[in-house]
Parts: structure tokens; sequence; C-alpha cells
């Protein structure tokens, strides 16, 4: 496989860097090592024939795991990148912000 392939998708217009105090950004990184883990233990249970309706207990789990970093990252770009964008006059990031809902309303 590539390596290119491997690398998270990231828009080449995201030059801009998010501003999250060093706690959130602590807590984020706990939350994801934590959904890590979760994602090795769902592999190591397909591995070992774990009974379907226990390994989709655990698939949900940790999509609502995903889902609670996703609305911690939400609530600081709202309170953080999107104001400082509004205050400068910049509306397109409301624009950027209805795809951003549209992206996480997919599931």
């Amino acid at each position: 496989m590539e390596e290119s392939s491997l690398s998270p998708v990231v828009s080449n217009e995201s030059c801009r860097k998010s501003h999250h105090p060093e706690t959130v950004k602590t807590d984020l990184v706990h939350r994801l090592n934590r959904i890590e883990g979760q994602i090795r233990g769902i592999k190591g249970m397909v591995d070992k024939d774990v009974y379907c309706d226990d390994i989709i207990t655990q698939l949900s789990a940790t999509q609502s795991a995903l889902n609670s970093v996703a609305k911690v990252l939400l609530k600081g770009h709202l309170k953080g990148c999107v104001v400082d964008r509004l205050t400068e006059g910049d509306e397109e990031v409301l624009d950027e912000l209805l795809v951003t809902f549209q992206k996480l309303m997919r599931k």
C-alpha cells in the first residue's frame, strides 16, 4: 500500500490551525488513544471469531466515543475559529460550517 494512502485526508486549503487550550488537546489525545485501543480490541475480536453481536456492541461504543471527540472539536471550532472569522468579517466560514454539519450528519 502506498504511503500516501495511509495519510489522513487534509485539505490543501487547511493551512489554518486551531488554537485549542492545552487541556482540551490533552483531553482529545486521551480520548483518541482510548478509541485506538478499542479499535485494536475489535480487530482482536474479529481475529478470535468472537460472536458478531459482541463485536457490534464494541463498534457502537467506539462510534459513540468518536462522536464525543467530534462534539468537543465542534464546540471549540464554534466558540473559537468561527467566532474569530465572523468578527473579522469572513462570512464564508458559515458555508464551511454547513458543510461540516453535513459531514457529521451523514452517520
